[in-house]
């Protein structure tokens, strides 16, 4: 006979947990979390590039003889598994912790890309793009998550903006070496643009040994009743720190919160959540996500189209290009991201989307005046996405910090999964159309204004519905489910 007796309640207890990781100094083991998960962004950074340079290569007998249609849909197929990676492996790093997930998503990666480079048929390619792309977006959502809650909060915004950037040293890599993979000089048709596919599995092949030394998110194991597991993990980090032979000062016993486990988070409490308690934060995240994304996507992907229509820049020197416009995108978010964390995330994301947007429209109008050349095209692009690629970045690092830690991951999730809609289905498609034929420089300076006019909005927004999450805990920022009380309130 069933019992009727009512589950036994979650005990609350105290704990110190976030406050003595906020109150760690930078150290080998905040470079080793860098390093070991920030790869994420490099390795997606190389695929879209790598993708992208062979897909002339895959159309030729040769090689795998698709149709354009083919390679575009395996773009898409790309794209598309990312977006399903994120949010299924975002739910389950929220239910099952952080290193579970980021070990078994490196996983997938690895065996899907270098899978892919063993293709022989247009479905097997297929397949495993889905697959690797599956990979990346559930890197995504456990990466993040596990690197807010383990960096601590007086370096949090420069370090996310800086892994964020790293994707053009992906991007920048993966050109160069298909310099070397597609010279017919060194490689035959049918080899060298497989090659390409295996260099992000070496990356990761590297890294793992780094990964499987990251522990699991001490903060996830507070609010999910591993309360001793937890002191345990942050004893070993500050282990490490003391054999450094840096002091850490002792965390008084009036910085605890007040713990009580939440059971796992259904779908229903995260749209309350999401809508009910934290609206304007649920438009802040919408609306930085999907703006930065179109503007980026738009312009990344139509890149070599637009320099070879309407500047006549052979394919061949394309790569010339980019790397310039990489480089910029990289340096960007190192130079800026530690403004975010002094000035503050509200002046700083609302400037850096504004500027970007205003700078866009000018260079959008010199364009249509036609008074450019390829060269100071390329310049231009490369002092807009200096400043872009720090407010986009700033975009992943908001959607990270401001939701409940029970949620975070599927939080991420669910706005990747909404930028990419909008910036990797709709973008490329809309301003392939404006391009054309290139009779008129009309309708692409249409675009540009469409997309500066996005960036402005999203500036504005974040001015005024901004959270101002610079150098404060987490806790702080946005409670835990989990978490009775802290010692500072949470802000609305």
């Amino acid at each position: 006979m069933a019992s009727t007796e009512a589950a036994p309640e979650a005990r609350t207890f105290r704990s110190l947990v976030p406050a003595r990781m906020d109150r760690l100094p930078w150290s080998r083991f905040h470079w080793l979390v860098v390093i070991a998960l920030g790869v994420t962004w490099i390795l997606d950074g190389l695929e879209i590039q790598i993708a992208s340079t062979v897909a002339d290569k895959l159309t030729e007998d040769g090689a795998l003889g698709l149709s354009a249609q083919q390679v575009t849909l395996s773009a898409s197929v790309y794209l598309f598994g990312e977006v399903v990676g994120a949010l299924v492996f975002g739910r389950m790093a929220d239910r099952l912790g952080r290193r579970k997930l980021f070990l078994i998503t490196l996983t997938l990666y690895l065996v899907a890309s270098g899978l892919t480079g063993f293709s022989f048929t247009f479905y097997e390619f297929l397949l495993f793009r889905f697959l690797a792309g599956m990979g990346i977006g559930g890197e995504y959502a456990a990466i993040h998550s596990a690197i807010d809650e383990l960096i601590p909060s007086h370096y949090r915004g420069r370090v996310d903006l800086a892994i964020s950037g790293t994707y053009w040293g992906g991007a920048a890599l993966a050109s160069a070496a298909q310099i070397v993979f597609l010279n017919p000089d060194f490689f035959s048709d049918n080899i060298g643009w497989r090659l390409g596919f295996f260099l992000g599995p070496l990356i990761g092949l590297a890294i793992w040994p780094l990964r499987r030394h990251i522990p699991e998110s001490p903060r996830w194991q507070m609010t999910h009743g591993q309360e001793n597991e937890a002191e345990r993990t942050v004893d070993e980090i500050e282990a490490r720190i003391k054999a450094e032979g840096r002091p850490l000062e002792p965390v008084p016993d009036s910085e605890a919160a007040e713990v009580k486990p939440h059971p796992p988070v259904t779908y229903r409490q995260i749209a309350q959540v999401m809508i009910k308690q934290y609206p304007s934060r649920t438009i802040l995240g919408f609306t930085l996500m999907t703006t930065q994304s179109f503007l980026y996507n738009a312009i990344f992907f139509t890149y070599a189209l637009v320099l070879g229509t309407f500047y006549d820049v052979d394919s061949g020197t394309i790569p010339y290009f980019f790397f310039p416009f990489a480089i910029g995108n990289l340096i960007g978010p190192l130079v800026l991201g530690p403004l975010f964390d002094t000035v503050g995330r509200r002046k700083m994301i609302g400037g850096t989307y504004v500027s970007s947007g205003i700078l866009l429209a000018i260079t959008g109008y010199l364009f249509y005046a036609d008074v450019l050349s390829a060269v100071t095209q390329t310049i231009l692009w490369c002092v807009i996405f200096f400043i872009a690629s720090a407010a986009a970045s700033s975009g992943y690092l908001t959607v990270s910090e401001i939701f409940p830690l029970e949620l975070r991951s599927q939080a991420i999730a669910f706005f990747f999964a909404i930028s990419q809609f909008f910036g990797g289905v709709i973008a490329p498609w809309l301003f392939g159309q404006l391009i054309g034929d290139g009779e008129s420089r009309g309708p692409l300076f249409g675009g540009y204004l469409l997309g500066a006019g996005l960036m402005i909005v999203g500036g504005f927004v974040a001015w005024f519905l901004g959270v101002d999450a610079e150098r404060k805990s987490l806790e702080s920022i946005a409670k835990p489910l989990g978490i009775v009380k802290t010692r500072v309130a949470d802000q609305s």
